[in-house]
């Protein structure tokens, strides 16, 4: 059977010297770090990204090992097997830039979980990171690269340096690319239990998968938090081995992050034809890449606790657009009506009560289940 190498998780990465912060990062000096992952889909081998894409100085990577995880900081010792970069067990990645290590040959199954354990000798300075990884980071002193259980690790909720990882799969598999922000990404979802959106749409799935490339706090025209979704397109689209497919939700933090970061002063964000013409942009340039593109309405947040979020100006643009997504004038391939799918239907400006997780602005593991029990899975012909 002839394979090919197929994006099996990803995961959309920050650079710690925004001046915006929603997120904070962090680095690391002689330290073992372990952080887990979720593959969505199989293969006979892997290979791992690792990331410096926003790093300042060059990253010394003192070693890597990959191995199935078992529990917490646990690892299957029997699976653990050290990464090598072009034939070395250790590798320096100039600032800016990534790196994909060897591959190990390991057959794997969707939904397995692995953990990735990176030695850092020196001091790396703030890292790359990913606001909200599939599940919780550990850090130890020293080198403890093949240990079985990390002994009493620092616990982190962001992820560090890890960008992803691929599969030997057959060739042909096809892959969908979710493109966005917290709803995408699964903020306020569970750690550890793969309830994002997306997770819990890929396990509808019959053939080919789903990899998550949310960024919370994202925004379609403006940076801040991470590059916005039009100048991520190459990176986190194009550059995907596999992807013949995108979900799109972007929106809520054009229309109310200006105002929770000018608090109490009055801030602007885009118009409904400003944002209208973004995501014209945005599908032109996937389309011209030969993909299909899901858009989707953005979701409900009247009443968010996050202040200034809430606005009068916010709440009509988003009405406007929704309303022009639901028409027959969009550029999308289809639209996913998520709005609909979580809205209170009382107040459908609001997030209904059983599906809020807490803030008003996100879905809880519940809500993220009924977006994607929303979706119409013959729209992703993978």
């Amino acid at each position: 059977m002839t394979t090919t190498w197929i994006a099996a998780h990803r995961a959309a990465v920050i650079s710690p010297h925004e001046s915006l912060v929603l997120f904070e990062s962090r680095g690391f000096t002689d330290q073992t770090v372990r952080q887990s992952l979720r593959l969505a889909g199989g293969g006979e081998a892997v290979r791992v990204h690792l990331t410096n894409r926003y790093g300042t100085t060059p990253l010394e990577i003192g070693g890597a090992h990959l191995a199935l995880r078992t529990k917490g900081s646990g690892i299957d010792p029997g699976s653990d097997t050290p990464l090598r970069f072009s034939g070395a067990s250790t590798v320096t990645i100039p600032a800016g830039e990534e790196t994909v290590s060897d591959p190990v040959e390991l057959p794997v199954t969707a939904g397995e979980e692995l953990s990735v354990t990176l030695y850092l000798p020196g001091d790396t300075g703030l890292t790359t990171f990913t606001a909200i990884p599939y599940d919780t980071g550990y850090a130890v002193p020293g080198d403890q690269l093949s240990a079985a259980v990390l002994d009493d690790p620092e616990e982190f909720g962001t992820g560090h340096l890890l960008a992803g990882a691929d599969v030997l799969a057959p060739a042909g598999t096809r892959i969908a690319v979710a493109f966005g922000d917290s709803w995408i990404e699964g903020a306020a979802t569970t750690p550890g239990t793969d309830n994002s959106f997306p997770g819990q749409l890929n396990r509808r799935l019959d053939r080919g998968w789903i990899v998550n490339h949310g960024i919370s706090g994202n925004r379609l025209l403006t940076d801040a938090i991470g590059e916005h979704l039009l100048a991520r397109i190459d990176h986190d689209v194009l550059a995907v081995p596999g992807a013949s497919h995108v979900l799109v939700h972007i929106g809520l933090n054009d229309l109310g992050l200006p105002g929770h970061f000018a608090h109490p002063e009055p801030a602007e964000g885009p118009t409904a034809a400003e944002f209208k013409a973004g995501l014209t942009t945005l599908a032109d340039r996937l389309h011209t890449a030969g993909l299909t593109v899901l858009g989707a309405t953005i979701g409900p947040y009247r009443g968010t606790v996050h202040e200034g979020y809430d606005t009068p100006r916010g709440q009509a643009v988003r009405a406007e657009v929704n309303a022009w997504l639901l028409g027959d004038d969009h550029p999308f391939d289809a639209v996913i009506d998520m709005a609909a799918a979580v809205a209170d239907p009382g107040q459908p400006d609001r997030i209904r009560a059983e599906f809020n997780a807490g803030d008003g602005l996100h879905v809880n593991d519940a809500g993220a289940k009924a977006i994607a029990d929303a979706v119409d899975v013959t729209l992703l012909d993978l």
